[in-house]
């Protein structure tokens, strides 16, 4: 694996809506940020779970769509340039002798920067696997838990599993890429927005796609039917049905799409104090155990903390500000108001 390295002010781990909106306030401080998240896109839960949920409580909006105000944020990001690493996990955190941060991904990314903020809502999200057994094997050889790039299943064979929205839309995307789509679900109620269950219907109705109820991927394998195929890569899965009866299909990719399980995940062992699955922090600064880094949003824990994206906003601007003066003690830091500035003026 080829590592790539990238320098930055602050080292933002975790692309949902509190890390988002660092980056807005760390532009105008004047300083740069690289965000690094698991999932493939920005936006947390908030654009990977729920895209369509109205959110009640984000001020100066009666409502709005989660996946709106992820849009909202990373517009209001823009003028900032901020750099992502999506589709990684940040695996290890080092302070290094000059008292700046090294952080490393799961796909080899080195990031360095002066501080570093741990915007990762309720923790790493995990895809929820299913139990088939020797399914391990294939992950990354033809078994995928998030689509990062839809090329890759260009004139493939795939099959889809689920029934929420990211599997019904990720089948309504794929149907025009891939050569085959089927899309196999345990039931014949779908957990999805009802306009892309439509959609999904309507393709299966006209043969785009083929779509499978009542029955789910009970196994999968690298030899069909004893075709000459690399048995680490995937080549087939076995469908069964409520029924109890069986079907075999020839694959070149399997996407089980049941949703993300949120865990701490790396985090947990960067030294850093835990409680309630969650980082410790000074309710005045947002630090936490080590200078420099610091958490904000729902992965914060301090007394009285409530879990809001409101919260996560305050902590982020507070954070930024407690950070600067850090690295700047010399300087008498002056809040300068965006309505009198603007943004190009900070």
């Amino acid at each position: 694996m080829t590592s790539t390295a990238i320098s930055t002010d602050v080292i933002i781990i975790g692309a949902g809506p509190c890390g988002l909106f660092t980056v807005f306030e760390a532009g105008l401080l004047k300083w740069k940020c690289h965000l690094i998240d698991y999932l493939p896109t920005p936006g947390g839960q908030c654009a990977e779970i729920y895209p369509k949920k109205p959110i009640y409580d984000i001020p100066g909006y009666p409502s709005v769509l989660a996946g709106d105000l992820i849009d909202n944020l990373m517009e209001q990001a823009k003028p900032f340039s901020p750099t992502f690493s999506l589709g990684e996990r940040a695996e290890s955190l080092e302070k290094l002798p000059d008292g700046s941060f090294r952080v490393t991904t799961s796909r080899g990314t080195v990031v360095t920067g002066s501080t570093v903020f741990l915007a990762g809502g309720l923790g790493c999200f995990e895809p929820r696997k299913p139990t088939i057994d020797n399914i391990a094997h294939f992950e990354d050889r033809g078994v995928e838990y998030i689509v990062r790039d839809p090329e890759l299943y260009r004139n493939k064979k795939v099959v889809i599993g689920g029934g929420g929205d990211s599997a019904l839309d990720w089948t309504i995307v794929l149907a025009s890429i891939a050569s085959e789509v089927t899309l196999v679900h345990r039931s014949q109620t779908f957990r999805a927005a009802p306009d892309s269950v439509a959609k999904a219907q309507a393709l299966a109705a006209e043969g785009t796609i083929r779509m499978i109820t009542d029955g789910q991927v009970s196994s999968v394998h690298g030899a069909y039917h004893g075709a000459d195929h690399d048995a680490n890569q995937l080549a087939g899965v076995t469908i069964t049905l409520n029924d109890g009866t069986t079907e075999e299909l020839a694959v070149d990719h399997y996407v089980p799409l049941f949703g993300l399980s949120p865990k701490l995940g790396p985090i947990a062992g960067w030294g850093l104090g835990i409680e309630k699955n969650a980082v410790s922090v000074d309710p005045t600064t947002y630090m936490t155990s080590v200078e420099g880094v610091y958490a904000v949003g729902d992965i914060a824990e301090y007394p009285n903390k409530l879990k809001l994206i409101l919260s996560g906003f305050h902590e982020a601007a507070l954070a930024l500000h407690v950070e600067y003066q850090r690295q700047h003690p010399e300087k008498k830091h002056v809040l300068k108001y965006t309505t009198v500035t603007g943004i190009s003026g900070m």
